[in-house]
């Protein structure tokens, strides 16, 4: 069994002549997993984490320079108390790790976070600044975590900000480009290219409103797979990056 995997893992990255440089991924399904095999939800949540950590190291195999993760959307703020204690527990100690993790500093893995930090608790405010920091000088590969992120939210807030300046004279109406709307994106301070590809986990074909600007406004292809995001493969990883192949190809 493990000789037809690596054989068909073998087949599908020759069939990837094409590779993304950003990719993004809505990791969804962590609760439907756990009801499925009857554990705790938050048991659920951690076996999800614990696939992010092998989703980076296949991106990083194959040379994806980009990874954004949809981690904790703005909607997910309606979940329960309980549900979000133990999120918020579970980030603090996923991102606690990333400061010591060794693959982090071996491959110049820079962490930045988009959304709205001010949502999220002071405690883990303060951890993802350590993060981003001790990762700051990093420039080989980017991963952003979208936490208390909102595409619509985002929109609303850049248009807030562009319509402060402006009221304070700081920006005149003719110097509102695109690429200035850029820059007062959640990203911009970070490094945050066009996303060439989204992938859905969780069998839902929807991109829920997950970066409507670098992602719908240049185009990005998506890939919507079954597998809950517990249960995704390397071999979806790499099915993903064929069809975004086989996407510029025929295009």
């Amino acid at each position: 069994m493990k000789l037809f995997e690596s054989a068909y893992l073998w087949y599908l990255l020759r069939k990837c002549n094409h590779i993304p440089n950003h990719i993004a991924v809505i990791q969804d399904g962590n609760r439907r997993y756990a009801e499925k095999m009857g554990i705790p939800r938050a048991i659920g949540h951690r076996v999800g984490a614990d696939r992010t950590g092998q989703v980076l190291e296949w991106a990083h195999e194959v040379g994806i320079h980009y990874l954004t993760l949809y981690t904790f959307s703005t909607e997910n703020f309606n979940r329960t108390k309980d549900e979000l204690d133990e999120l918020f527990t579970l980030f603090k100690e996923r991102l606690a790790l990333i400061v010591e993790d060794e693959r982090i500093h071996k491959y110049g893995i820079r962490i930045q976070m988009i959304g709205d930090k001010e949502k999220l608790p002071l405690d883990i405010q303060e951890i993802i600044h350590n993060a981003e920091s001790a990762t700051a000088h990093y420039s080989n590969y980017y991963v952003n975590i979208a936490l208390a992120y909102g595409g619509r939210d985002e929109i609303i807030q850049t248009g807030r900000r562009i319509l402060d300046d402006v009221k304070k004279q700081e920006l005149h109406a003719e110097q509102i480009t695109p690429e200035l709307i850029e820059d007062y994106l959640y990203s911009r301070n970070n490094a945050m290219p066009p996303v060439d590809l989204i992938i859905r986990t969780g069998d839902d074909n929807r991109t829920s409103n997950f970066l409507p600007w670098f992602a719908n406004g240049y185009e990005a292809a998506v890939y919507f797979c079954a597998p809950y995001w517990p249960l995704f493969k390397k071999t979806d990883f790499l099915k993903a990056i064929r069809e975004y192949s086989h996407q510029r190809e025929t295009h």
